[in-house]
């Protein structure tokens, strides 16, 4: 272990500090036993409920045992950023209201996260080791085999909700979460107690019923799952139920108590760009594949790749109103060169045929 040049006790206040100046919203330190959750992680794999993000099982037991996947690991420092964009957005609830309207995930709607993230927990273990001298690290942000939801809440940084979102009592759970695996002995937090108590408004909530009981998810049938990581087909019977989300789905965060007290995002690259909070589905389906590169440069969005894009935004054209704008639309993509695009496509304009 490296040598310290300052005592382990007051590092832990110190780091909160130097997190808060970073812009991070929350900060704790975790443990590194996840037993429990390592058992309930691997019956919901061994009940297929991943769907097709076999990367959930490839890693074995590194997602659940730390130090398996950074050898000298002995605690976790969590951090948590805002990203609900606030009222300077075209509001959530009236897009998805608006069926001609394509409604992106909040979380996508600014530049992607990962990097800024990442840059952030560098800066913070750079910090650290100006003030106890070099010690052992690694910073993740959404980008190795980490329960990440799991470790905040041991950090003292929310309860794992019903839909399986992490919810802080004071911030609700519009925010992104990172880590820096250390060697540091420092003393962990303690997860804070369920208070989703009898509510189960996300479960109600949820279009596709993919949130199968409290603190089960099937993503076979989750909207953000089919529109995101899912390679192929949405199964017919399911979309109807996707509606206008044409990249994942919040409904579940929407209707959840504790969001009225989320707080808006102060980072400006979250921020709305490229009228993502406020195109028409008719709009994003005109994009050609350089458009796409172009308007999801630095996106989340960027990582679906065109195909998928406009598979969703077909699905989404399948739900609207019947109008002449709409049909011409989806007609002028009926003879894609993909056959997953033409396939949604077929789908789409047999909604809008007169029976």
């Amino acid at each position: 272990m490296a040598s310290r040049g300052m005592g382990l006790d007051e590092l832990p206040a110190r780091i909160e500090r130097w997190a808060a100046e970073l812009g991070f919203s929350g900060t704790g330190i975790a443990g590194i036993d996840l037993s429990e959750d390592e058992t309930r992680l691997f019956n919901w794999l061994a009940d297929g409920r991943h769907g097709e993000m076999e990367y959930m099982a490839r890693h074995g037991r590194k997602r659940t045992r730390p130090a398996d996947l950074v050898p000298g690991t002995l605690n976790v420092i969590s951090v948590r950023m805002d990203y609900w964009p606030g009222g300077g957005t075209r509001l959530a609830a009236e897009t998805l209201a608006d069926p001609t309207a394509g409604y992106v995930a909040r979380y996508a709607l600014g530049r992607d996260y990962h990097r800024l993230m990442r840059r952030r927990l560098q800066q913070l273990a750079d910090r650290i080791g100006e003030h106890i001298g070099p010690f052992g690290y690694r910073a993740f942000v959404d980008s190795a085999p980490v329960l990440e939801r799991a470790l905040a809440r041991d950090a003292g940084l929310g309860w794992i909700g019903k839909h399986t979102n992490l919810i802080d009592a004071k911030a609700g759970s519009w925010f992104f979460l990172g880590e820096l695996y250390t060697d540091l002995p420092l003393p962990a937090a303690r997860a804070p107690a369920d208070h989703c108590g009898r509510c189960r408004a996300c479960i109600d909530a949820c279009p596709t019923g993919a949130i199968v009981g409290p603190h089960e998810l099937d993503a076979r049938r989750c909207i953000a799952y089919l529109t995101i990581e899912h390679p192929g087909s949405i199964p017919a019977e399911l979309r109807p139920a996707v509606g206008n989300r044409v990249f994942g789905c919040d409904d579940c965060q929407l209707v959840c108590p504790w969001n009225r007290f989320a707080a808006a995002a102060t980072e400006p690259d979250f921020a709305p760009r490229h009228r993502l909070d406020r195109s028409t589905l008719v709009e994003l389906f005109s994009w050609d594949e350089a458009d796409f590169e172009r308007y999801t440069e630095g996106s989340a969005i960027r990582r679906l790749g065109y195909e998928r894009w406009l598979r969703n935004v077909a699905v989404a054209l399948g739900n609207a109103p019947t109008t002449g704008a709409v049909v011409e639309s989806l007609r002028s993509r009926s003879g894609h060169p993909s056959a997953l695009v033409r396939e949604h496509v077929a789908w789409a304009l047999e909604r809008h045929r007169p029976h």
